[in-house]
């Protein structure tokens, strides 16, 4: 079984090196990181803060 995460970048994330931040969700975390910066440092919050803060950026 692999342990590698699978990150992605937002749909609306263009390729033209804006401030984009990538996430990779695992069953017990959501990790995130800076595409540009891939092997720089990640974090990780719990799937339902992750789930708190999307849903409070969807409305700001």
């Amino acid at each position: 079984m692999s342990t590698a995460l699978n990150w992605f970048k937002s749909s609306f994330s263009s390729d033209e090196g804006g401030q984009c931040v990538e996430i990779a969700a695992h069953p017990a975390a959501v990790h995130v990181r800076d595409s540009k910066d891939i092997e720089g440092p990640t974090f990780a919050v719990a799937p339902s803060a992750w789930s708190a803060f999307a849903a409070y950026a969807a409305t700001a």
